[in-house]
């Protein structure tokens, strides 16, 4: 009798949850992510990461694994006044991981003149097509960022007898993190 009352018990968890409690995942259909960046550029603070990669789901039928569908990460990096400052189309293969130094790619070659950034958004659309300005929408990328953050801590200042306490950032703490999934809309 236990065994009966199991069975209808998930029977009907089942119908209530509209009869997929036992389907199967069949993946994430997000194409576009958003994630922030601190302490970008500043001395002595290590770089932060963004890492995406392509999980091959749209990769290919071709039973000699042949590419048929790479994605494209278009990537647009914000500052934190809302401006945008730079942007790029990274092509990632089927299987393939596609890792940017914030420091050294994203926020280096900035198309405003206003000098390096220190913190902000990134913003990552997956493209079937490669064109950062329009682009097609097509799910198969997942990110991950490092994110730095800094401490403060007071320490003594320097000289003798001196009892004015100067503050230094530091130590820095690094932390990862997926990418937020957001609603993108054709506006």
């Amino acid at each position: 009798m236990k065994k009966l009352g199991l069975l209808l018990t998930i029977l009907a968890i089942t119908l209530m949850l509209g009869g997929n409690a036992f389907a199967q995942n069949v993946g994430d259909n997000s194409v576009y992510f958003v994630t922030y960046y601190s302490n970008a550029n500043t001395t002595g603070a290590p770089d932060g990461t963004l890492r995406i990669v392509n999980d091959g789901d749209l990769s290919t039928t071709d039973y000699e694994g042949v590419e048929n569908n790479p994605l494209w990460a278009d990537i647009y990096v914000f500052d934190d006044s809302q401006e945008l400052r730079s942007c790029c189309s990274c092509k990632i293969t089927s299987d393939g991981l596609l890792s940017e130094s914030v420091n050294k790619e994203l926020t280096a070659d900035e198309f405003t003149g206003r000098g390096q950034i220190a913190r902000g958004v990134i913003k990552v659309v997956a493209d079937s097509l490669g064109n950062a300005t329009a682009p097609v929408p097509a799910p198969g990328l997942h990110g991950w960022m490092t994110h730095i953050q800094a401490t403060t801590t007071t320490f003594p200042a320097p000289g003798p007898g001196n009892a004015v306490n100067a503050v230094e950032k530091g130590p820095w703490f690094v932390t990862e993190t997926a990418l937020s999934d957001s609603n993108l809309t054709p506006a």
